[in-house]
């Protein structure tokens, strides 16, 4: 128990450090990204709160690099230092010295999907949000609730916030649709109900829209006029309609369920996040399946020769299973295979590979 305690102690220690050095490396490389993108449209403090926004995202796409990492570091040093040499001695195998950073790795992954998962969520929503009104003067923003599904397009003549019942699967036609614009200054100086509204280039088509100008001491029911279609000037376009609620990331892990069904229900395809969310269930397994291809390459003694070799195998390894898992994914997302599949056979694949090396490597 004490030696399971040590090994834990001591796998936490290299995350850690790994953890800490990729912090303050994507920290300043993303501060200098936001200060070249923002110089001068925006005050530092501002570029550092962009920064700090959009670290986290950067942290929880490199975690698997950031675990096999770790586990190199650590048996590498347990090697040199001859203590797994006397772990096996003492009459115990390599594979029960993984335990305790197995059950480490295990903690990691679930606290990651829990706890880190929203954090990054709240963050990459709330930077995205600022990039867009730094950039363009106001906020795009898309959310779907139980009432339908809104939008809102800003410019410099005000912002407009639009409630649609259902749209179509590419978001960009609406059905019994509502347009509610604002002045610059904030307040509605217009508001129109159409049976439907299509995204054409620089405009919504409205079909069957009735106008009701809203301006203070006017009856706007004696004023209202009925159109067969309208045009009503907008900055979005269909890929801005898609990235808005197409990225899943921007959903937490505890929210996704309850947000597939709305998409559903508003008649957008959902696939994309259920095959998300099965993959973040799955994201402490491919952790796991990480520090087993790491453990591999690298729990040989140290006086054997191709150390580097070993350690560039184990990384090489771990960047294949990575980008086989990304590639399941965007198949899952496509349709091409079912959604558990994609999500769930990368990280078992990979966890029976890594233990299969592994006991190659221990046992021949």
């Amino acid at each position: 128990m004490i030696l399971h305690a040590y090994y834990a102690r001591k796998f936490l220690t290299f995350f850690a450090g790994v953890f800490g050095v990729f912090l303050l490396l994507l920290a300043l490389i993303d501060l200098v990204e936001q200060m070249r993108r923002f110089g001068g449209k925006v005050s530092f403090g501002e570029v550092l709160t962009l920064t700090l926004l959009n670290t986290p995202s950067g942290l929880y796409g490199i975690m698997p690099l950031m675990m096999i990492l770790a586990t190199v570091a650590m048996f590498l040093g347990l090697s040199r230092s001859s203590e797994l040499v006397v772990t096996r001695a003492a009459g115990r195998s390599g594979l029960r010295a993984l335990l305790a950073p197995l059950t480490v790795v295990l903690l990691i992954g679930a606290l990651t999907v829990v706890m880190f998962n929203p954090i990054v969520a709240a963050t990459s929503k709330r930077y995205g949000e600022l990039q867009e009104r730094y950039l363009s003067g106001g906020q795009e923003v898309f959310s779907i609730s139980s009432e339908g599904l809104w939008l809102r397009q800003g410019g410099d003549d005000g912002q407009t916030v639009i409630r649609a019942a259902r749209a179509a699967p590419e978001g960009t036609v609406l059905h019994d649709v509502t347009f509610l614009v604002f002045a610059p200054d904030g307040g509605p100086i217009r508001r129109i109900e159409a049976q439907s509204a299509q995204l054409v280039p620089g405009a919504w088509e409205l079909t069957r829209a009735k106008v009701w100008p809203l301006v203070a001491g006017f009856n706007p029911e004696a004023a209202a006029a009925r159109h067969d279609t309208l045009r009503v000037p907008s900055t979005l376009t269909m890929d801005r309609i898609r990235d808005s609620f197409g990225d899943p990331s921007v959903i937490s892990v505890w929210d996704m369920p309850a947000y597939i069904a709305q998409l559903e229900e508003a008649g957008f395809s959902a696939r994309r996040h259920a095959v998300w969310f099965q993959m973040e269930l799955a994201r402490p397994l491919f952790l796991v399946a990480m520090l087993l291809v790491g453990a591999a390459f690298t729990m040989r003694h140290a006086r054997f020769r191709n150390t580097g070799v070993a350690v560039l195998s184990a990384v090489i390894l771990g960047f294949s299973l990575y980008y086989i898992r990304n590639f399941a994914q965007i198949l899952g997302e496509n349709g091409q295979i079912p959604i558990v599949l994609a999500a769930w056979a990368p990280p078992v694949a990979s966890v029976m590979l890594g233990l299969g090396v592994l006991l190659i490597m221990e046992d021949g």
